[in-house]
């Protein structure tokens, strides 16, 4: 065997949403969102094209401008009767609260050779590999989808092009918790053999 498969499969499964309300006051270093970074791009990618793309928020005063513009935008973009204010302080908080947001965009396949569920597959897969590391590392992940993501506005603030797309963020931090467990169902549940 090539590698430790009692490792990997112990690493999978020890995998979690941890939220940034559970994060402590500890920094992530920089050369640990490196590494994270780093197996993020070793994920599958159908033509080789490596559609993603990140942007990250380390430091205090890029974290507090995120938060300015989400929670300025849910404000802005939401009338009094469908205002949440659970919402409104999630996204105005959860930038404060973690050591380093990560926005992850995909940039589509210039030559258009290679479909968007494609390019957003192997974005998805990079994600994983950042979960799995910062798991290793035993810091906390969360893989936000806000609905302003998807907005013109968020792409500005960005500066990203109009084919692309931001396909969340990703937030860590050194969790304040007892590492949570887990389960899933069995693969009979989920499986049909031929």
């Amino acid at each position: 065997m090539k590698h430790n498969l009692s490792d990997i499969t112990s690493l999978i499964k020890d995998r979690r949403t941890i939220y940034p309300e559970q994060y402590t006051e500890r920094k992530v270093h920089r050369e640990i969102v490196e590494d994270v970074l780093k197996n993020a791009i070793w994920a599958p990618t159908h033509g080789k094209t490596e559609p993603w793309r990140f942007q990250v928020f380390l430091s205090e005063d890029s974290r507090e401008k995120l938060s300015e513009f989400q929670s300025k935008w849910y404000n802005d973009n939401t009338t009094e009767e469908t205002f949440n204010q659970m919402k409104f302080n999630k996204l105005k908080n959860r930038p404060l609260m973690s050591s380093v947001v990560i926005a992850v965009n995909m940039i589509p396949d210039p030559k258009g050779r290679i479909s968007e569920i494609d390019e957003i597959s192997a974005v998805s897969c990079a994600v994983q590999n950042m979960y799995l590391t910062a798991t290793a590392y035993g810091i906390g992940g969360f893989w936000a989808t806000p609905k302003i993501i998807y907005t013109d506005e968020f792409k500005a603030f960005l500066g990203i092009e109009k084919n692309d797309k931001c396909l969340g963020l990703f937030y860590m931090g050194y969790p304040s918790i007892d590492w949570p467990k887990g389960h899933r169902k069995p693969i009979e549940y989920v499986t049909q053999w031929q």
